[in-house]
C-alpha cells in the first residue's frame, strides 16, 4: 500500500502544481460561466494538499477520502469532455480511456482509505 501512496502523492501533488504553472491547459475542462482562473487555482491547490496528506499517517484517510471525493466531483467534468468535438484532453481516445482510468484511480484512492483506516479489535 505504501508505493500505492506514493504513486497517488506524486501524481496528486504533481497535478496540482501544474494549474498554477499551465493554467490555461486547464481551462477547456471548466465550464463556461465558472471563473475559470479561481476554479482552476482552488482545484490545484486541492490537489496539492490532499497528495501532500497522504505522506502523514495521521490524516491519509483523511486525504485518501478527499481524493475519492475530488474524483467523483470531475467524472461528469471527463465526460462532457469525452462529448466535445473538439476535447480538451486532446483527443477522442484519450478522452473515452480517461473515463474508465478515472474510476481505477478510485477505485486506489478506496484501497488506500481502506488500509489507513485504525484497526479497531
Amino acid at each position: 500500500m505504501f508505493i500505492l501512496k506514493i504513486i497517488f502523492a506524486g501524481f496528486f501533488i504533481y497535478a496540482g502544481i501544474m494549474h498554477f504553472i499551465k493554467p490555461r491547459f486547464f481551462n477547456n475542462f471548466i465550464p463556461a460561466g465558472l471563473p475559470k482562473l479561481a476554479v482552476n487555482y482552488i482545484a490545484g491547490f486541492i490537489e496539492f494538499f490532499l497528495g501532500i496528506g497522504l505522506f502523514f499517517p495521521a490524516v491519509t484517510n483523511d486525504a485518501s477520502l478527499g481524493i475519492f471525493i475530488l474524483l467523483i466531483l470531475f467524472l461528469p467534468i471527463h465526460i462532457w469532455d469525452a462529448t466535445k468535438i473538439k476535447p480538451a484532453i486532446g483527443s477522442k481516445k484519450l478522452a473515452y480511456i480517461r473515463i474508465p482510468l478515472q474510476f481505477l484511480l478510485m477505485y486506489g484512492a478506496y484501497l488506500i482509505y481502506l488500509y489507513s483506516l485504525p484497526i479497531t479489535q
